[in-house]
């Protein structure tokens, strides 16, 4: 069996690219397309795959200016040559899914979300945008939300990363999708003893508007508390400008001053609506509870109450009241690991081949080719808390 991973871009190692190397790991002969691969970001797993690019890569200043090719992406996905594959995964964030498929294939998407900025946070991104953007956008998305709600038809099953992004398929394609959230590497983090734990609390991510870090900052300097903020994005230099005495802004940080400042935080700030958010599940596999807004993907994660706290809307003075109502809560950190590990990587895999297995034997009316087994999935550190009713949105 020939598998095809189709991918929007490779620049990086954050979320969607560690799905792709789970999904590399699970099929170690697949091919890997993409619009525009920058190598020497990637990890040795995935170099080791045949990566393959469309005709973006070959555009002026593509590794740096991928997104200025954001019209011309529909049609570079649809000359893709993928005569010969029996499966392909597309994962969808930018475009990916919109390719197509050989008469035979079956064509699996495993969806972050749909285009954030043609669908739900199209007027965000418009209301952020130059000049120039903001006049070409209507007519530059209304083409592409076509486009994409009809490349949705060339899809057999779509997979959604979270309940919130299930809700979005459902409302902007008229499609269900099965929930698999993405693999966290929840191995990579531990706790500390309560001594070690410090006196701040930490909030990481880009820095970009609508993660909304500005209420984070502002609520410090409010509280007089330790925050530090770890990560870069367009609002860097903003927010270090309105920061007061007592938050600390880091910039981008290597893994090992990440992985020492989850474990020692009181606990995480975590602001802005996301589809999943893989930032919390690392904060709770560092035994640190997590303050979130309560909307999208945080709330299949965090447990209120249990594993940390909402606040309702995102504002300077609910965030401050959850953090009033988190340091009243008696934690129990070993409880908190024992929640995030039910997120790890083997899941993800078993999983996804119950999903793929599913939509080849719904295509076909025959199992799938029998591939090497995956790792045997450990449910020994999942907790059974008491879940928040999904928001969806």
């Amino acid at each position: 069996m020939r598998v095809a991973i189709i991918h929007y871009w490779l620049v990086g190692m954050r979320g969607g690219e560690k799905v792709i190397e789970a999904l590399g790991r699970m099929y170690p002969e697949a091919d890997i397309f993409t619009h525009v691969v920058v190598s020497e970001i990637l990890s040795e797993d995935l170099r080791k795959h045949c990566i393959k690019t469309s005709f973006i890569a070959k555009l002026p200043r593509a590794p740096r200016m991928y997104k200025s090719y954001l019209p011309l992406m529909p049609l570079a996905l649809e000359q893709l040559d993928l005569r010969g594959y029996d499966l392909i995964i597309s994962s969808e964030s930018g475009p990916a899914k919109g390719i197509i498929p050989p008469e035979g294939a079956v064509h699996v998407c495993y969806c972050h979300s749909p285009m954030r900025y043609i669908w739900n946070m199209y007027h965000d991104y418009r209301e952020g945008a130059g000049w120039l953007a903001k006049l070409s956008m209507p007519l530059l998305t209304h083409y592409l939300r076509l486009w994409d709600e009809s490349s949705a038809a060339r899809v057999d099953r779509f997979v959604a990363n979270s309940s919130t992004v299930a809700s979005r398929l459902r409302r902007y394609y008229r499609r269900d999708a099965v929930v698999v959230h993405p693999p966290v590497d929840v191995d990579a983090f531990t706790p500390v003893s309560p001594e070690e734990v410090g006196d701040y609390y930490l909030m990481v991510g880009e820095l970009v508007r609508y993660k909304r870090p500005d209420i984070a900052v502002r609520a410090f300097n409010r509280l007089g508390q330790r925050l530090v903020v770890i990560g870069g994005g367009e609002m860097l230099s903003e927010l270090r400008a309105i920061a007061g005495p007592t938050v600390e802004m880091l910039g981008s940080q290597p893994f090992a001053q990440l992985r020492h400042h989850y474990a020692r935080a009181r606990g995480l700030i975590f602001p802005g609506e996301e589809d999943f958010g893989i930032v919390p599940v690392e904060a709770m596999a560092s035994g640190r509870p997590v303050v979130a807004y309560g909307r999208g993907g945080a709330t299949e994660t965090v447990v209120d109450g249990h594993t940390g706290v909402f606040f309702e809307e995102q504002s300077e003075d609910a965030l401050i009241d959850a953090i009033a109502r988190l340091e009243r809560l008696p934690l129990d950190p070993a409880a908190i690991v024992r929640h995030a590990r039910q997120f790890n990587p083997a899941r993800f895999e078993s999983r996804m081949r119950t999903a793929i297995a599913d939509a080849w034997r719904a295509a076909h009316g025959q199992d799938l080719p029998r591939e090497p087994t995956a790792a045997a999935l450990d449910d020994s550190g999942s907790v059974d808390l008491p879940r928040r009713p999904l928001a969806y949105g």
